[in-house]
């Protein structure tokens, strides 16, 4: 079975076709999307900025980490449950929009900078946690997750939007 034959059964299927034609249904999985969204990129948005050396530097890493790495986790998981809902609503539709393409091949290279950073920065946290200014290497990965969330919402944000652009 090729992935379009198997998006388009998934679209006929009865959860897809009652989510995508519920209007309040599918606004309640959006709003709780969106709120999701705000819990984890707030919470991500400080960490990133910690981890730049730009905010909370009387502050261990270590600490800031602890606290806020939870929340971000909670957050991150409804918004992909909730992310994954949307999609199911219209799978055709959406995989064949360039902006969700845009936007999960960043959703992956964030996923791929914070294993990077987990695997490579992370251990070695109790030499570098206390400074205020975080290594380079730490730093580059806390500005490139932040360029990836803002294009990964920008790109979500025009989903909607591409018959616009390119028709």
């Amino acid at each position: 079975m090729s992935l379009a034959s198997f998006l388009e059964w998934l679209a006929l299927t009865s959860g897809s076709v009652s989510l995508h034609q519920s209007h309040y249904m599918y606004l309640v999985v959006l709003t709780v999307h969106v709120l999701a969204l705000t819990i984890f990129v707030g919470t991500a948005l400080i960490i990133d900025l910690r981890l730049l050396g730009l905010f909370m530097g009387y502050m261990p890493t270590s600490v800031v980490l602890t606290r806020l790495l939870p929340w971000s986790l909670r957050g991150f998981l409804i918004m992909m449950i909730s992310g994954l809902l949307m999609f199911y609503a219209s799978p055709v539709d959406k995989y064949n929009n360039l902006f969700f393409q845009a936007k999960i091949t960043m959703l992956l290279l964030a996923a791929l900078n914070i294993w990077l950073f987990l695997k490579t920065e992370y251990p070695a946290i109790t030499e570098w946690g206390h400074e205020t200014l975080p290594p380079t290497r730490v730093r580059l990965a806390g500005g490139a997750a932040l360029t990836l969330w803002a294009a990964i919402i920008a790109a979500g944000r025009l989903i909607p939007y591409q018959q616009y652009w390119f028709n």
